[in-house]
């Protein structure tokens, strides 16, 4: 009768964190190799082998706090990209963390036609850049949250699309979401 017992919990199911994310690289995986918007370039296709990534690390999750930015204190401004286009876009706030023992920040950005801010796009650049891992750097999504505190997981940290084909047009890190500190973890060139 302990069965019955479970079925009437009021606690949400707990979720895994590792088996979440090795199940969200095979999707991506997947996505890669056969979807037809591919980032993988056609002829590359044939050589396509699983995306490389650091190994799942704890450390790398951290809880962050967003101080926002209105529109007024943060006005449109052109984001450079790989392909030397400009995309227009808004700093939506200052995100605070701590991952080995140090405290960060970085900008969390959305389109400047976004007036819902639903998502935070963070681009960034550590010192793993052009080294390990993507040489203008990476991105992380965040899906905003009502309270402004965060799980910055770099564990979820992705290359951009330009990084399989020259053509994509990816917004490169400011200057002002450069990492002093490597950040291994999240994609990676392969080793």
């Amino acid at each position: 009768m302990t069965g019955g017992l479970a079925a009437c919990s009021t606690q949400p199911p707990q979720v895994d964190h590792t088996a979440s994310l090795v199940a969200r690289r095979a999707e991506k995986d997947a996505m890669f190799r056969e979807a037809a918007e591919s980032p993988v370039a056609k002829e590359a296709l044939e050589r396509f082998v699983p995306l490389a990534y650091y190994p799942i690390d704890a450390a790398y999750r951290t809880p962050a706090a967003l101080t926002p930015l209105s529109d007024a204190e943060s006005p449109a401004f052109e984001m450079p990209t790989s392909t030397g286009q400009r995309r227009q876009m808004r700093k939506a706030g200052k995100l605070r963390f701590t991952v080995h023992g140090q405290t960060h920040v970085l900008t969390a950005f959305v389109t400047a036609e976004d007036t819902s801010r639903d998502r935070l796009f963070v681009p960034f650049r550590d010192l793993t850049a052009g080294l390990e891992t993507y040489a203008a750097g990476r991105y992380l999504d965040l899906d905003r949250t009502p309270t402004g505190l965060y799980d910055l997981d770099f564990n979820d940290a992705y290359q951009p699309y330009c990084f399989y084909d020259a053509k994509y047009d990816c917004p490169i890190p400011p200057p002002e979401n450069r990492l002093t500190v490597p950040i291994r973890a999240g994609e990676r060139m392969r080793p």
